[in-house]
């Protein structure tokens, strides 16, 4: 068998079944291309009339398919290619959601980013109708992501998917579109300008063949691609029932990394989110920064631990800490009123108080002591 007829009854079948369809998938895993093609093909009912399947099956010409790919500079990548990315080789074992799984027949590709590149490569996903804090953090996060040298992947949608490839795209890294359509297809429309630029300097990939429609069952098999072919995915904005849920639920299967940004407690966006984050399905993220120290390798991009800015009473001892806040802002005090306030001892208020007027933080006044300007509140 050559790579040739593997690629010709790959094509042939890729037009003839819905992408992900599990039953597919596990035939040609267990029986090869070929031989699954051709035994459709020759499929008869009892009278010996061809089947459906094998009359639509002969309908098909790969040939002319993967010619007319070809001219609008599509390539269909196969298993076994040079191109082919081996992270996919875990869907065999993630199972079904929602009755879509399985490894792809094969993807069409157009762009110049490789698919065999995108083994480290970071999904951002989310709403369609993604609130404008929602949108800005995508665009950052992607921007970061980018300038890491990352590549940034999600569907090209409204919301989210637009804002994550923008953002890649001003980090001047590789972004790529993962459809539920054919790859000449620009869906939204309002997005084809969006998607002509990634095809010229990224990528536009999808598991149906050129010419199909985008359909709602074919975005639940495009969201499992959307996971499988990165090493984490991101969810920034998502309602209970919001399709990046799905995607996240993949990536859970794959064992990847999954982390969800956090919204208002009162967004509808993000009460999806919210749930990730409750019940531990997702580590929560807040910046491009926070996914790079998850993906990277042990050691890199460590994340210092935020800490408030040190100020000079901070560096005092106990002791003259509780002096200091015995001192009055306005009316000096004498020594002994400073004593019962902090409740120290009047010699060790003497010692603590020359201390602080070393430092700039009291001042003497007449007889007593006051808070200097500097250590006022």
């Amino acid at each position: 068998m050559s790579r040739e007829e593997e690629r010709l009854a790959r094509a042939a079948l890729c037009r003839l079944s819905e992408p992900g369809d599990p039953r597919m998938a596990t035939l040609v895993a267990d029986l090869g291309a070929v031989t699954v093609h051709q035994g459709l093909l020759g499929q008869r009912e009892l009278g010996g009339v061809l089947s459906d399947v094998a009359e639509r099956l002969a309908g098909i010409d790969p040939s002319r398919d993967l010619e007319l790919a070809d001219r609008q500079g599509i390539r269909f990548v196969i298993p076994g290619d040079a191109e082919w990315p081996g992270q996919l080789g875990a869907l065999a074992h993630a199972g079904e959601l929602q009755q879509r799984g399985g490894v792809p027949l094969g993807l069409w590709v157009r762009g110049p980013v490789r698919l065999d590149t995108l083994a480290g490569s970071v999904a951002v996903v989310g709403s369609r109708s993604a609130s404008s804090y929602g949108g800005d953090v995508a665009r950052e996060m992607a921007r970061v992501l980018a300038e890491s040298g990352l590549p940034v992947i999600s569907g090209a949608a409204f919301g989210i998917d637009q804002a994550a490839h923008r953002g890649a795209l001003s980090g001047g890294g590789p972004t790529v579109a993962v459809m539920a359509c054919g790859v000449d297809r620009a869906y939204p429309t309002a997005h084809r300008d969006l998607l002509d630029h990634l095809a010229a300097h990224g990528a536009v990939v999808s598991e149906a063949a050129p010419g199909c429609a985008p359909m709602r069952i074919r975005f639940l098999s495009r969201n499992r691609l959307i996971a499988a072919l990165t090493a984490a995915t991101v969810v920034v904005e998502a309602s209970i029932r919001s399709g990046a849920l799905n995607t996240a639920n993949w990536a859970a299967r794959l064992n990847r990394h999954l982390l969800a940004v956090p919204g208002p407690v009162t967004s509808a966006q993000s009460q999806g989110v919210h749930q990730l984050i409750r019940t531990g399905g997702a580590m929560l993220a807040t910046s491009g920064d926070d996914v790079l120290e998850v993906v990277g390798r042990p050691g890199e991009h460590l994340i210092a631990e935020p800490r408030a800015e040190t100020r000079a009473r901070d560096r005092l001892s106990q002791r003259d800490q509780m002096v200091l806040d015995a001192v009055p802002v306005v009316r000096s005090a004498k020594p002994d009123s400073i004593a019962r306030t902090a409740g120290v001892g009047l010699k060790e208020v003497a010692g603590a108080l020359l201390r602080l007027q070393k430092r700039g933080m009291v001042e003497r006044q007449n007889d007593g002591w006051v808070l200097a300007e500097a250590a006022k509140p």
